[in-house]
């Protein structure tokens, strides 16, 4: 492809994402609008406040999740390593350990680090397809969960207020899981925008083959993915235990679907190679939006899943006919 047709396509792919990012920002004023319609107290200030703290936390996760499938793979381990970093952190308050709260985010961070490099290490080294690799780990994590907490809860009696404040707590008015799921935003906007490793992380997503040719080492920068999404999802467990002031075993369950949701809603493909932080952010909020909407009216439980399954297919399917025909108007403008 000349210069000329390659620049014409990030043209349009940049157009596709600002106009899905604004469709999607339009879809979720109507759901809103609907829902309020049917059940006027989802409006209130009480319920979107724990909406945007549950959308928080999904996001911060979707952005790991968001590289990792930007590079061709997935992690689907995100739920069970979210929730084996919170449970170990649990654990040290409930041996009666004073663990400073930022250090025991730290230290979540850390743990999830280690997990997301296993990941990583499975995927390049071992040459296992990431999609097998991390539904291993998945079923190894959540059972190192049970191991650990000898399927024991760690409840909010035994973790120090100063550790719930972590989550629940304010910074000038806002409340502290936006404001660092803010940070995050605009850390790895810049990173994936600006640095010349977010433009190898798109590269190896983009074409892998050419990638190589122009001297990217693809190793490193699928392990670096697979790290990174084990770090944010480290930090979002002890986030997630400090918000409902408990760890549980079962915590997290299926949470990976959530991120995989938020970011085919969001706009990056899954074919790899494209993707924008804040289309996954108006991706988990609006997961978020229609999760709440569905409990405040009261719906069937059961129907979560199968509206989150047919929320992904309607996405994918989408994404691939709207790509088809960008790629198509990109050869037929070459060509001319």
């Amino acid at each position: 492809m000349s210069r000329t047709a390659r620049d014409k396509t990030k043209f349009t792919l940049t157009n596709l994402s600002v106009r899905r990012e604004t469709s999607l920002l339009l879809f979720t004023l109507a759901v809103i609008l609907g829902v309020t319609l049917h059940s006027p107290r989802f409006l209130s200030w009480g319920n979107f406040h724990s909406i945007f703290l549950d959308s928080a936390i999904v996001a911060i996760a979707s952005i790991g999740q968001m590289m990792v499938v930007m590079t061709g793979g997935i992690d689907l381990s995100v739920g069970s390593g979210l929730a084996l970093s919170g449970m170990l952190v649990g654990l040290i308050y409930k041996a009666g350990i004073a663990l400073n709260p930022y250090l025991a985010l730290l230290l979540g961070g850390l743990i999830g680090l280690g997990l997301g490099s296993i990941n990583g290490v499975l995927v390049v080294n071992g040459k296992i397809p990431p999609i097998i690799a991390t539904l291993g780990t998945m079923s190894i994590y959540r059972g190192l969960i049970f191991l650990a907490s000898d399927g024991q809860w760690v409840s909010a009696h035994e973790m120090p207020s100063s550790f719930i404040h972590l989550a629940r707590g304010t910074i000038l008015g806002i409340p502290n899981l936006l404001f660092i799921a803010g940070l995050f935003y605009l850390i790895f906007y810049f990173f994936l925008s600006h640095s010349k490793t977010g433009r190898e992380v798109y590269a190896v997503g983009g074409n892998l083959e050419a990638a190589k040719v122009a001297g990217i080492n693809t190793d490193k920068i699928n392990r670096i993915v697979y790290s990174v999404t084990g770090l944010l999802y480290g930090l979002c467990g002890v986030l997630w235990v400090s918000r409902f002031a408990s760890a549980q075993p079962d915590t997290a369950t299926g949470f990976e679907f959530s991120t995989v949701t938020a970011i085919v809603l969001g706009g990056v493909s899954v074919a790899g190679g494209t993707g924008q932080v804040t289309g996954v952010l108006l991706g988990a909020l609006l997961i978020s939006i229609i999760e709440n909407a569905l409990n405040v009216t009261q719906t069937n439980p059961f129907w979560k899943l199968a509206i989150q399954g047919i929320v992904i297919l309607v996405a994918v399917s989408m994404d691939g006919i709207v790509r088809r025909r960008q790629g198509t108007k990109v050869v037929r403008e070459e060509q001319l």
